[in-house]
């Protein structure tokens, strides 16, 4: 009586196992997401063509605009440099002028620093230079150029 009470267990048991709903098995699998965003820092600069009267002098007198880019979360600086030093020349004549930028003047060397703390798009700034004005300035053609660098931190 065991072994038929067994054996109807046993085909009770396959019965309903070959009824039952066949489950599915779970099976996962992933895909990593990446992705990696250089630091870039770019300025357009536009030089507005002014001629500069050193005799009479200038006061903040415009002469280029800046766009400024750079997406470093840090921020970056922005540094106007003259490559004479602050001095328009003419041969061997010069008149000095103070660089200003942003509305920031810079030192007696024709050079300004300005720092941004964060990143910035499409932010214009105006360049501008004073000059004290000289009724006795020596004539010539007196130049200079200044340059814009940009630099994340």
């Amino acid at each position: 009586m065991t072994r038929l009470l067994t054996a109807l267990i046993l085909g009770c048991l396959a019965w309903a196992a070959a009824i039952a709903p066949a489950r599915a098995a779970t099976a996962r699998n992933t895909i990593g997401l990446k992705a990696a965003v250089v630091t870039a820092c770019t300025v357009d600069v536009t030089d507005l063509g002014v001629a500069l009267d050193v005799v009479g002098g200038e006061t903040k007198r415009q002469v280029g605009s800046v766009v400024e880019n750079c997406n470093d979360a840090k921020g970056y600086t922005i540094t106007v440099n003259s490559a004479n030093n602050g001095k328009l020349q003419s041969g061997k004549n010069t008149v000095t002028f103070t660089t200003l930028y942003d509305g920031t003047s810079g030192n007696g060397s024709g050079s300004v620093s300005v720092t941004r703390s964060k990143a910035t798009f499409a932010k214009t700034a105006a360049l501008a230079v004073t000059i004290a004005g000289n009724a006795k300035t020596i004539a010539g053609h007196y130049t200079d150029t200044l340059t814009v660098t940009i630099k994340a931190k």
